[in-house]
């Protein structure tokens, strides 16, 4: 066993007890134990296994996206604060301010990555799953927990459409002329690039305020909108079919999650959360102070009372005096004060 075997061996276990699970339900349905669409579906269902448990942290992601979106002005005002200063103190001390804004408002630059970084080794658990297949089928073995060995025997028979092998890549496909394979992959891929093209543009085109569209990190999103899709061009290539279904299975339960969570927890000030507002207020409701749905006659006698507590804070103020020249002061003279005790008018 390598070294990145080792370190994935509970993930591999993990999965392949997912994978095992999904299978054996939809074999006792009646589904034949090395067809395609039973192992495509067991796929799907580790998607949805793995993918759910994520729910969490990628609600967290896209508040942390969101709200990085928005400090993007606030962040350029500490630069342009510090902008020409590259002494160790003021170095310092931007990075402070930039940090403590970060902590006020929960955020890091850091914490969008993390539903990614956790990904990323089930999906190597999932690749080594799928790319071990073959040799293990070919030596009698199993994997390493309970895709034993006549399990392992099943999934390398199985094909995609009866005609692709999930543990094949478009590269081998292409060395033994499978031209029907090789039409599934790329076709496949392109689907993947075009969901990962679709859920980002998502967020940068209904799910931003005007002010964060100014920002650095915007034009960051924009280039990344048409960098992150070519990446996918890769995994076509080395990737087998298993684990390119995983993939696309999982960019569509991240294009849809992403659509509810833009429609129900849009930006506020974006157009997601315009469209939202519209929405509410054909069914006669709004939004509260605090963000939650109420009748519009709630919403309506809240913004009265907020009105009338205003006007009350603006008259309670005490009156600024307009500043006057000393020239002016001698020219009008001492003031005298009135019956009441206030300043009046000059004394003649």
């Amino acid at each position: 066993m390598d070294f990145f075997g080792t370190i994935l061996w509970p993930l591999k276990w993990a999965v392949e007890a997912i994978l095992v699970a999904w299978h054996w339900l939809f074999t006792s349905v009646g589904l034949p134990a090395t067809g395609g669409i039973t192992w495509m579906l067991s796929i799907l269902g580790v998607v949805l296994v793995v993918r759910g448990a994520l729910v969490p942290l990628f609600v967290r992601q896209i508040k942390s996206q969101r709200a990085m979106m928005e400090l993007a002005p606030e962040i350029r005002k500490i630069q342009d604060r510090y902008k020409g200063k590259r002494d160790q103190l003021s170095r310092e001390a931007m990075s402070r301010e930039t940090m403590d804004l970060y902590k006020k408002h929960g955020s890091s630059p850091l914490s969008g990555c993390w539903p990614l970084l956790v990904q990323m080794p089930i999906f190597f658990s999932m690749y080594y799953t799928l790319s071990d297949v073959k040799h293990h089928a070919d030596a009698g073995v199993g994997g390493v927990g309970l895709l034993g060995a006549d399990l392992t025997k099943q999934f390398n028979a199985a094909k995609l459409f009866e005609i692709a092998p999930f543990h094949q890549t478009l590269g081998e496909a292409w060395a033994a002329g499978q031209t029907a394979t090789i039409i599934i992959l790329i076709v496949l891929v392109i689907l993947m690039i075009a969901s990962q093209f679709y859920t980002q543009l998502q967020i940068i085109s209904k799910n931003l305020s005007p002010e964060a569209k100014t920002g650095q990190a915007y034009q960051m999103q924009r280039i990344m909108l048409y960098i992150l899709p070519l990446g996918f061009i890769f995994s076509g290539v080395f990737f087998p079919l298993g684990v390119v279904l995983y993939w696309f299975f999982s960019n569509l339960w991240t294009m849809g999650q992403q659509f509810l969570v833009i429609r129900e927890m849009p930006t506020p000030g974006s157009e997601a959360a315009k469209a939202r507002e519209e929405r509410l207020a054909r069914r006669g409701k709004a939004l509260d102070a605090k963000g939650r749905v109420v009748p519009m006659a709630v919403y309506e006698a809240e913004q009265q009372r907020l009105l009338e507590e205003n006007e009350k804070r603006k008259a309670a103020q005490p009156k600024r005096q307009q500043p006057m020249s000393k020239q002016r002061a001698k020219k009008q003279g001492p003031q005298r004060p009135d019956d009441d005790g206030s300043v009046g008018s000059p004394a003649k």
